[in-house]
């Protein structure tokens, strides 16, 4: 479920952390699912066990999974992570904005776009 594009220039362990993050968004990994412990995932990605551990720490700071000792680490909810989306969409929104209006772009040409891409009309 989880998988690494080694030559991506994003780290290992953002990717790590953004599939995750999909994964619990899409609820494939609903509250409550144990994520696979650090050293099986490392295994499986051929990365060191430390990448994981780095992800896995990102991942439990944002509130996203938690940790419980000798039992692993368990999806904590949805909400941390629709919140984490939410920044995520509100910043590129506002630099898509600024872009706008550097382009000339009305704010009914802009509000058009925005209604498309909603519609599912603008889907790549």
């Amino acid at each position: 479920m989880i998988a690494v594009d080694l030559s991506s220039r994003v780290p290992i362990y953002r990717q790590i952390v953004e599939r995750v993050t999909e994964l619990v968004l899409l609820g494939v990994w609903p509250e409550g699912t144990q994520l696979p412990s650090v050293r099986s995932l490392a295994l499986e990605l051929g990365t060191n066990p430390n990448t994981i551990q780095k992800a896995y720490q990102e991942l439990e700071s944002r509130g996203i999974i938690r940790s419980a000792a000798g039992r692993g680490s368990f999806v904590a909810g949805r909400e941390a992570a629709q919140g984490i989306l939410r920044a995520q969409a509100e910043s590129s929104l506002r630099e898509a904005a600024q872009k706008a209006v550097l382009a000339g772009l009305t704010r009914e040409e802009a509000a058009r776009l925005i209604d498309e891409a909603w519609k599912g009309e603008g889907k790549p």
